[in-house]
């Protein structure tokens, strides 16, 4: 997998730019960027303007072209890097639409900026057109073949800049900038983590309903980047992403046999975890990577167990009659939540990472399944059946449970990096034709993710390195 290197978003101002392109009063030029280029993802301070809970709606944001200071052929793309400036902030407005907190008015109806002002806007331009933010950007060839692209983010009413960063990307990961530029966009307006330079696994569906070819599969996460990883030759299920990006786990049926895999997806070699002959389900990774939980039925029971990501003997958590399953780890890798029949019907547990102080947390109408506890620890997110199947979500103590989809049969979420946003798939009630939506936690925001063909199990990696 490839790794964004990140240009330093440094703040002081210079008229010239030699040694290490700082994004300061004019886009820099074409100077040595490999000095700074590895100094992580540093974003230039997001400090927080609105907080989350603050008048988002509408926020108009003007994303005209990045501009070019020259227009040259790319690998990225042949019609140079005028075309490819239109091609990024159309991305930017997609992504900033689609979360629903604002009204981003993209390049297509917008004048196009000279490159001298990007960083020197034309501020009654913007404000006849009712610009509240604007975002300027560049793009720039470099000799060796990487492109620059930097991105700034300006308050139309004070008439300053906000914030601003830059990234060196090769030409095949150039959607990887317009990412980040979205996130920086996102991040400095909300107060929130970034989301959008983040992939999705998902399992790819096709054929007659009762003999479904199932596929691993994976994209970025506005569904661009499309690899099938699979052949279908074996059926794969709940897929999902390490810590660190760079393996998916994954359960496979090989000769009606269940089997826990890894595969790397830079080298795609595949490692078996463990095997069974038993009835296995949905495999999930500890927060450090180390771990695997895993549900095995033995003998009509149901449990919990755990192996390491190494393979090796497995560790039974749970020991109740009836059904364990749906393992999902806090954040901090100290909890575990699942769901259990033992009480009757399938409701939510919590239990400590060594299978102790196991405890009942839901007691609303109806059953829960499918738990998955978000990235910053504070929900639950699960699929709650009561007649239709529905998303919802509770805290882990037990509170503050609601529900945020409503369609008929709507099961196995998975958040966003940020934990504000919640994928899952929808069974439509009359084809049972599958698809990915999302909706973030006030639950509106509705939306359909494209995929090439049905789809079903998805599951949000973190940010990308």
């Amino acid at each position: 997998m490839r790794t964004l290197a990140i240009i330093a978003s440094i703040v002081i101002a210079a008229p010239a730019f030699a040694q290490n392109e700082d994004l300061g009063s004019a886009p820099p030029t074409t100077a040595a960027v490999e000095d700074i280029a590895d100094e992580g993802d540093d974003e230039g301070g997001l400090s927080v303007s609105v907080s989350f809970e603050g008048n988002l709606d509408d926020l108009g944001i003007a994303i005209p072209a990045f501009a070019a200071d020259r227009d040259v052929p790319t690998a990225a793309n042949a019609s140079g890097t005028s075309a490819l400036g239109v091609e990024l902030a159309r991305i930017i407005t997609s992504n900033l639409r689609n979360n629903g907190l604002f009204e981003p008015t993209g390049p297509d109806s917008l004048p196009k900026p000279t490159y001298p002002q990007i960083t020197d806007p034309q501020w009654a331009t913007w404000s006849n057109r009712g610009a509240e933010m604007l975002v300027h950007g560049y793009v720039r060839a470099r000799g060796d073949g990487n492109l620059i692209v930097g991105c700034y983010l300006y308050d139309m009413a004070l008439r300053e800049e906000l914030v601003r960063s830059g990234w060196v990307v090769p030409p095949a990961d150039w959607r990887r900038a317009a990412h980040k530029c979205s996130d920086l966009v996102y991040s400095r307006l909300t107060g929130e983590s970034p989301f959008f330079d983040s992939r999705i696994a998902y399992i790819a569906e096709t054929g007659p309903k009762d003999n479904r070819t199932k596929r691993l599969a994976i994209m970025d996460s506005d569904g661009a980047n499309h690899r099938f990883i699979t052949t279908g030759r074996a059926t794969a299920l709940t897929p999902r992403y390490s810590p660190d990006y760079r393996r998916l786990l994954y359960l496979s049926y090989v000769d009606g046999n269940p089997r826990i895999y890894i595969y790397d997806i830079g080298t795609g070699q595949q490692q078996l975890v463990t095997q069974s002959t038993n009835p296995t389900f949905a495999p999930r990774w500890s927060p450090d990577g180390k771990w695997i939980l895993y549900s095995m039925a033995v003998n009509g029971n149901t449990d919990i167990y755990r192996v390491s990501a190494a393979g090796g003997p497995s560790v039974r958590l749970t020991n109740e009659p009836g059904i364990d399953i749906g393992g999902s780890y806090s954040p901090d890798g100290g909890q575990i939540v699942f769901e259990s029949d033992r009480s009757g019907s399938q409701q939510l547990y919590v239990m400590n990472a060594d299978g102790s102080s196991q405890r009942r947390i839901s007691f609303f109408g109806g059953r829960a399944a499918t738990p998955e506890w978000s990235p910053r620890g504070d929900q639950i997110a699960f699929t709650h059946i009561a007649g239709d199947f529905n998303i919802a979500v509770i805290s882990p103590n037990g509170r503050g449970f609601r529900t945020l989809s409503n369609g008929w049969q709507d099961e196995a979420p998975t958040w966003a990096p940020n934990g504000r946003i919640i994928q899952f798939f929808r069974t439509e009630r009359n084809s049972g034709d599958t698809a990915l939506y999302q909706v973030d936690l006030t639950g509106e925001n509705l939306r359909r993710l494209n995929t090439p063909v049905d789809a079903s199990d998805p599951a949000w990696g973190p940010i990308l390195p």
